[in-house]
Parts: structure tokens; sequence; C-alpha cells
């Protein structure tokens, strides 16, 4: 089933002006580059975009990637719209690097009342027959202990009346992707959510999950390569989502119009899981 052409609003586009809704705010976006998968003209990524949207709306971001270079560019994109911003290099999937992430994001920023875990991966072959141990344990290692020690560390540094938001996907919602690490990785990080909205209520931190669908970013792009099909999957509202999309609702679960919202998971996805 090939798209339908639909039109789709200035937010969608990343064309919107902001509109203050984190002014003030102090924001680490965890995963804040983007991948490079060769193309010339590659559509932007949820880790750039929420960087760029949130600074747009006032917050002063730390960007932190693995990729130096790529957490620059991001730094790069947000300044050119003068914000306010900075990068710093960790891999959160070394507790080393995330103890230093934390310190430099709290001498950067002054204080930190907004967190956003944007790491994942898929890795190995298709279906149990193709997963092998090792591919299971690099998977979690990124998309669950990554976001573990990232929470543990800022928690006790967080503004109480803080936001946490994690970036999953709907493979945590509904079978699909083939991988069955990258499904079961992401179906736990609602677990983990859960029980950081749990242990933070005591003081108003909220915690929710942001489950992308089908989106046509940097990473959405190499999914494709590897299964064609992807591109073509049915999706109600006749399009893949873009980056832009992905940052309005981390966005919203960010800012205080979501005060009495926590331990939620919040599908951007066309429709896709639910109808």
């Amino acid at each position: 089933m090939s798209e339908r052409v639909v039109s789709m609003p200035a937010e969608s586009r990343g064309e919107a002006p902001g509109r203050g809704r984190l002014a003030g705010r102090r924001i680490l976006v965890v995963g804040g580059g983007q991948m490079d998968i060769g193309e010339a003209e590659t559509p932007i990524g949820n880790g750039r975009a929420m960087s760029v949207l949130f600074a747009r709306e006032g917050a002063h971001v730390a960007v932190a990637d693995r990729d130096k270079v790529s957490a620059h560019q991001t730094v790069a994109q947000i300044e050119a719209e003068r914000g306010r911003s900075f990068a710093i290099a960790a891999d959160a999937t070394r507790e080393a690097d995330v103890a230093t992430m934390i310190g430099e994001t709290l001498q950067g920023l002054g204080g930190l009342d907004g967190l956003v875990l944007n790491v994942g991966i898929g890795a190995g072959g298709p279906w149990l027959e193709g997963t092998s141990a090792e591919a299971w344990d690099k998977v979690f290692a990124v998309n669950i202990k990554s976001h573990m020690l990232s929470v543990k560390a800022a928690l006790p540094h967080l503004a109480d009346a803080s936001s946490i938001v994690f970036i999953s996907s709907i493979a945590g919602l509904t079978a699909g992707s083939r991988l069955p690490a990258y499904d079961a990785s992401k179906a736990g990080l609602a677990g983990l959510c859960r029980h950081v909205a749990f242990e933070g209520a005591r003081r108003a931190i909220r915690a929710n999950v942001v489950a992308p669908g089908l989106m046509d970013t940097s990473i959405g792009r190499l999914a494709s390569r590897g299964r064609p099909n992807r591109a073509t999957t049915p999706v109600p509202l006749g399009r893949q989502g873009t980056g832009w999309e992905t940052a309005y609702a981390a966005l919203f679960l960010l800012s205080h119009e979501s005060a009495y919202i926590t331990g939620q998971v919040l599908a951007v996805d066309g429709g896709l899981s639910g109808l």
C-alpha cells in the first residue's frame, strides 16, 4: 500500500515558531545527535528534533551523544536559531561516562529539571533463531541499562516537579519488528518508567514514555533498508511520522501542561498500534 499524499502542519515539518512552552527550563537530551547513514539529505531524527525544539521553546539544552561531532552539529543548529545549548560526549552504557555527563550538565545548566532519554538500537538477526546471547546483551545494555544508569545518576539532582521522558517504540506495545531483543527491551522500558514514576512521585517528579511508530528519520530509513516492506506498511493516517512529531509529544510531557500525567506510554504512530 503506497502512502496517500497527506498535507502536514507546520509543527510536523518543524517550521512552527516557538511559543515559550519551556521558558527557563534546563533540559538534558541523552542521544541528541543523529546517525549518519550516508544520505545527502536525511530527515531530522528524534534526538536532534527534540533538542532543537526544546531550545526553540525557551529551554537551555545540554545535548549528549556518544558521537561528539554529531552532538556539536545539533548545537550548531540550535545556535543558528539563537538558542542556548552545549554538547557533551558520553556513552550512556558506561557508568563512568554517565557520571561525567550528569556533572557536566549540572555545571553547564546550573541545575536540571528535564531529562530525555533517546538511546536505542536493534541488533541481531530476525526471529529467536537469529538472536545470539551476545546480541541480546548488547541491545539490553543500550536500550535498558543506559536508561537506568542515566536516571539513577540524575534523579538526586533533579529539581522537584521535574519531568523525565523515555523515547521508546511501539515495538514495546505490539509485535512486528521481528527482532526479539528489540521488542522485549522496549517493553521493559515501560516497566522501568513506571518504577521511576513511582519513586519520583514523592517529589512530584514525573516519568513517561513516548513510543514512536514508523518514522521517516535517519534510523527509520536504515531500518527500511534491512526490511524494505517496512516502508509500505499501511498506516491509518496515510504516512510515516517525522522526528518533529516525536519532539512535540516529548515537549508536551516535559512541559507543565502535563503536570498530572505520569507513568504513561504515549504512542506517536498515526494510529498504527491502536487501529
